[in-house]
């Protein structure tokens, strides 16, 4: 049983020093000329720093003709950097010709970019596509329009720069300026170049991670006729205003109605309380001794004499206008 245990041991040893001790590794390591203390990959282990992510980095930098310090990739996996990106982008930074130091890439990296990438933005600008950005030109009529934006990463506003969505936000406000300034529509229909040309003088790229190197139109679409629509609103209101004074006017006029009408029923009311006390002073002028009846025959045959003097007017009004219609 003992003797089963031992190589079993010496097994599980050895397999722990090779863990600590990546000899394979470092025989890597020195056949591609990178010197590396064997003791220092053990230090890796310890200070939870995987050898492998730092020697093959390493290796990958001397091959390229870079020349990196171990210590300072392994800070910056620390620090929780990228360290692969970091010497893919030197790499490509390098055979492109792009001024490119390590910190600089370290910084870009930490700083949350993907620094590998925004070196081969450099070496290959790349197209942003905007939304539809929707503006009125002077003449009331909407259009909307679709542009590519051709950018190039700046390397040194990488850090503190803005990103794509400001140059997004920048160029759809100058679309949206250029088209306003337009008299009418057709204007920025026969030329949509002329677009590009103020968007590109305004500057958007100021302060931003991109250097924009061209702004295309790719459409352009003739939306709503907003000019239109907001006079029919104008319309409508104003109709709605006049329908409501209208309807004022109509509603004072028919209170003066009542008005007038209660006042009319009023007076005959009166009148009927006067004509009822007609009777009543005649009796008290009779009881009193004022009033006799050859008196009162006199004013009744007065009253008839009237009553019948108007009927008379009125029949000869009538005839004078008939005949005025026959002649």
């Amino acid at each position: 049983m003992i003797e089963l245990l031992i190589p079993i041991a010496a097994l599980v040893l050895l397999l722990i020093l090779l863990y600590l001790f990546p000899l394979g590794l470092w025989i890597s390591a020195a056949a591609s000329g990178v010197w590396v203390n064997p003791l220092q990959l053990f230090f890796m282990r310890l200070r939870k720093v995987p050898p492998g992510a730092i020697i093959r980095n390493l290796i990958t930098a001397e091959k390229a003709g870079i020349r990196l310090n171990r210590d300072e990739l392994e800070a910056h996996y620390l620090a929780g950097g990228n360290v692969t990106s970091v010497v893919n982008a030197l790499v490509s930074a390098d055979k492109a010709n792009i001024d490119l130091g390590f910190g600089a890439a370290a910084a870009i990296d930490l700083a949350g970019r993907e620094v590998f990438e925004a070196v081969q933005i450099s070496v290959n600008p790349k197209v942003i596509n905007t939304p539809p950005i929707a503006a009125v030109a002077k003449d009331g009529i909407q259009l909307i329009v679709k542009a590519r934006v051709t950018v190039r990463a700046s390397i040194k506003q990488l850090v503190g720069g803005a990103g794509e969505d400001t140059i997004l936000a920048r160029v759809g406000e100058g679309i949206v300026t250029s088209i306003g300034s337009a008299l009418t529509h057709k204007e920025v229909l026969e030329n949509p170049d002329s677009i590009s040309r103020l968007v590109l003088q305004k500057g958007l790229d100021s302060g931003t991670a991109f250097e924009i190197l061209s702004i295309d139109i790719a459409d352009v679409d003739i939306g709503k006729n907003i000019g239109a629509e907001l006079q029919i609103d104008q319309a409508n209101a104003d109709k709605n205003i006049a329908q409501a004074k209208a309807e004022e006017r109509r509603a004072m006029a028919v209170a003066q109605e009542q008005e007038m009408k209660a006042k009319a029923q009023e007076a005959r009311a009166n009148v009927i309380q006067a004509e009822a006390e007609v009777p009543k002073a005649l009796a008290e002028a009779f009881r009193s001794g004022n009033l006799g009846v050859m008196d009162y025959y006199k004013f009744k045959n007065i009253e008839a004499d009237t009553t019948m003097r108007d009927s008379i007017g009125k029949g000869m009004d009538t005839s004078s206008t008939e005949g005025g219609d026959e002649l």
